[in-house]
């Protein structure tokens, strides 16, 4: 048995808008991580200093990532939902 889309499909006017934002905060995260990257390639006796409580810098920069990307889907959600909403109304 066959069905059409459980949805309809329509023409995002904010395409274009949303994948210039996709593109600005995969950079941002670029140069975070390139730093990290960096400081493990150049100063690996610098991951090792401690800089929040007893966990390193290794931890906490990681862990920093990892909430940086949750943080920043978060945002890039909310933001491409306002540009939807302003941009794909009906008239």
């Amino acid at each position: 048995m066959l069905h059409g889309p459980a949805a309809k499909l329509e023409n995002d006017n904010a395409a274009s808008k949303k994948a210039k934002l996709g593109i600005v905060l995969f950079f941002f995260y670029l140069i975070i991580y390139a730093g990290f990257v960096f400081i493990g390639l150049a100063c690996p006796e610098l991951m090792g200093v401690h800089a929040l409580g007893k966990q390193n810098l290794a931890i906490v920069y990681g862990f920093g990532l990892i909430i940086l990307a949750i943080v920043m889907g978060f945002i890039y959600n909310a933001l491409c939902t306002r540009m939807e909403n302003k941009m794909n109304t009906k008239k």
